[in-house]
């Protein structure tokens, strides 16, 4: 039996280097990955069925392979072929699940492939822009540093900025009275030199075009991240409220009484009835949420 210390080791060794676990490092759920009671007895060569890690991490089986689905590429190390219905995870597999599973209730599925850097056909990004898989101290920090960069080049009067309202982002031009001024001052010099400054010029607006596509980016995709996470939460609502009414009828159905009865007992029945609604909707909402997400994702 492998001791706490071991255990620690052994995850460490496998997912030090994993976007996810630098997500989860430092935090609460660090700790659960390495104290997990099947740490102990796993072999580290063995591969095992998804009935068996459904049972380790106290989830259904059909909860579990929800969420292997999207992930295949980054739970299987990339593999070239995706796994049939005869899933088989080994202690690997087995650890980027369990990250996922940590993280779900925050990133939610969406969120998870950015951090991960796979797009929405389940592939790794071979070009992505870095700030995808960092956290959020270090998106704002990319932004500072794109930010600075812009007032530097706003400094050199080289470049006119001001807001496109067509748009609604920035828009930025080339001075040309004062490169015409520039220009004008270094006339006597020699054509090697006007070639050179030029050049910069141009190299200047070409990182400029650059930068201001990475902005572009940076703001869509956190607009894409706010609408998805509002439409599950909606989808999450519309269900609950849909139980609860489902629970009102069936305890109107199976509690029926006369006048008498109910003037007497309302304040009973009232309680019994919040009991009724709630526990009828804890029995049905992981299985109704379950298939509204497969239908909303398209899975």
């Amino acid at each position: 039996m492998l001791k706490v210390n071991d255990t620690k080791e052994l995850v460490l060794g496998i997912v030090q280097h994993d976007p996810l676990f630098a997500v989860i490092q430092n935090t609460p759920s660090e700790e659960i990955l390495y104290n997990d009671g099947y740490l102990t007895n796993i072999e580290h060569a063995n591969y095992y069925s998804t009935s068996e890690v459904a049972g380790w991490f106290d989830i259904t089986d059909a909860m579990l392979r929800y969420y292997i689905r999207p992930f295949e590429q980054y739970i299987f190390d990339n593999a070239t072929n995706s796994p049939n219905t005869n899933i088989r995870l080994n202690l690997p597999a087995i650890l980027r699940l369990r990250m996922i599973l940590l993280l779900k209730d925050e990133y939610r599925v969406k969120g998870l492939k950015h951090l991960i850097g796979i797009d929405d056909y389940g592939q790794f990004i071979k070009h992505q822009i870095t700030a995808t898989t960092m956290g959020t101290d270090d998106l704002a920090n990319k932004v500072d540093v794109l930010g600075n960069v812009l007032q530097q080049m706003v400094q050199t009067g080289l470049f006119n900025i001001f807001p496109n309202e067509d748009h609604g982002d920035l828009q930025v031009t080339i001075n040309h009275d004062f490169l015409a001024q520039k220009i004008q001052l270094v006339s006597s010099e020699s054509d090697l030199q006007v070639e050179e400054i030029q050049k910069e010029t141009t190299e200047l607006k070409l990182e400029n075009e650059h930068l201001q596509k990475q902005i572009s980016e940076l703001q869509e995709r956190s607009v894409k991240d706010i609408v998805q996470k509002i439409r599950e939460r909606h989808i999450e609502n519309e269900i609950v409220s849909t139980l609860r009414t489902e629970a009102l009828q069936q305890f109107s159905m199976d509690n029926k009484a006369g006048f008498f009865k109910k003037t007497f007992r309302s304040s009973q029945i009232e309680m019994e009835k919040e009991q009724f609604v709630l526990s009828y909707i804890s029995k049905h909402l992981e299985e109704r949420l379950e298939v509204a997400l497969n239908n909303y994702y398209g899975e």
